[in-house]
């Protein structure tokens, strides 16, 4: 560590705390001590500084810094966690409705899509469902590695697990609807292509 980095760390502890503070709401999960230090590089006592620092500012607001020996990560806070739990007890109680299911069904029978491939065999916008899915742990997003841009949804091992099955083979008829799904988009697109123009 330079002698530079060691005088941030000392003499600016409020800057350290803000670049800390930014590291972990742009991580959105706990990060480990050793490489929050590692990225702030910064001394034992100067990032034991800029945590204290970093609780202080976030006292009485809705986000708390969250410590333990191993992690430190930012969090709802205790003030505000109540009606947090209250919002997602509402939102958990809500059904999920015919879009829901559908969504669900085309997760398990298609297997993982994207939020475009959904939308193009419900032919509607499945967002708002998606989220909802995706709040129950009946849905999981993962990065599609074929493009940066969108996500692949799945249907989760819970999901599964609730429908009684371990494998989406035991659904019912999942070789046959499986089948019609894929003969629905290959006609589809067949018929989107004959109709381009020349």
């Amino acid at each position: 560590m330079s002698v530079e980095d060691k005088k941030r760390s000392w003499k600016n502890i409020p800057e350290l705390a803000a670049l800390a503070e930014a590291f972990l709401f742009a991580e959105g999960e706990p990060l480990p001590v050793r490489k929050l230090k590692q990225i702030l590089e910064c001394s034992d006592a100067g990032f034991d500084s800029a945590m204290n620092e970093l609780a202080r500012k976030r006292a009485g607001s809705g986000i708390a810094l969250v410590r333990t020996a191993d992690e430190v990560s930012l969090a709802v806070s205790a003030l505000c966690a109540p009606a947090i739990r209250a919002e997602n007890e509402r939102e958990l109680a809500r059904e999920i409705g015919d879009a829901g299911l559908e969504v669900l069904a085309i997760l398990l029978y298609r297997g993982p899509s994207t939020r475009s491939q959904i939308d193009y065999i419900r032919g509607v916008n499945t967002s708002t469902t998606l989220r909802t899915l995706l709040s129950r742990g009946l849905a999981q997003r993962t990065g599609n590695p074929n493009d940066a841009r969108e996500y692949i949804y799945s249907a989760t091992a819970e999901l599964l697990a609730y429908l009684g099955v371990t494998d989406k083979e035991q659904l019912p008829d999942y070789m046959a609807i499986a089948g019609e799904l894929s003969v629905f988009e290959t006609t589809q697109a067949q018929a989107e292509h004959e109709d381009e123009p020349l």
